[in-house]
């Protein structure tokens, strides 16, 4: 007789927890989204803030954990990879919810794998889980226009971005989230 279990699924949002609602932290904004819309709650840890439980994601029951660390984003993936390993979740079922420069303004790609593309938040989690980049990639573009990099990043977002992260955008990513969940039942 087999036992039926859900998908499991670790979102992490990467950020930088004293600057929120900027640029470079705009995966920890949109995990707090993804959290209030699935009525779970954020509690701190030692090292971040998490949150799991069974959820219905579109029509797919889901067990999914939420976290957030405390760490800057640049060192980051430590403290995600140790919650990772709490979960007993695999690699191959995390998505890392991340800025990305390389994308226009409100859009989302997602990507299986792959190179961190000079992202040192990604980086640290490559790092972290000894070379293994087999995790997804949401993608959360921030575009880019004519300042340093670093400091464009750092610049808060617009109220039209945080409108749409928390509306629109979450509704992008939990339908790539549901995806994700129904390829792992399946």
């Amino acid at each position: 007789m087999s036992v039926y279990s859900l998908p499991r699924l670790f979102i992490a949002g990467l950020g930088n927890l004293p600057y929120p609602n900027t640029r470079h932290s705009i995966g920890q904004l949109v995990v707090d989204a993804v959290a209030e819309r699935l009525g779970l709650r954020l509690r701190p840890t030692r090292d971040g803030f998490i949150s799991n439980g069974q959820v219905l994601i579109g029509d797919t029951n889901v067990d999914v954990t939420l976290y957030k660390t405390k760490a800057l984003m640049n060192i980051s993936g430590r403290p995600i990879v140790a919650a990772l390993r709490q979960t007993n979740a695999s690699p191959s079922s995390m998505i890392v919810l991340t800025d990305s420069l390389s994308h226009r303004v409100t859009s989302l790609s997602v990507k299986l794998g792959g190179s961190a593309n000079g992202h040192n938040g990604v980086k640290s989690i490559i790092s972290a889980l000894g070379g293994d980049m087999a995790f997804y990639r949401f993608r959360l573009g921030i575009g880019r226009d004519q300042t340093d990099a670093a400091d464009y990043v750092m610049q808060r977002l617009s109220s039209h971005e945080r409108q749409f992260w928390n509306d629109e955008g979450v509704d992008l990513v939990l339908k790539e989230i549901e995806k994700i969940a129904k390829k792992s039942a399946g």
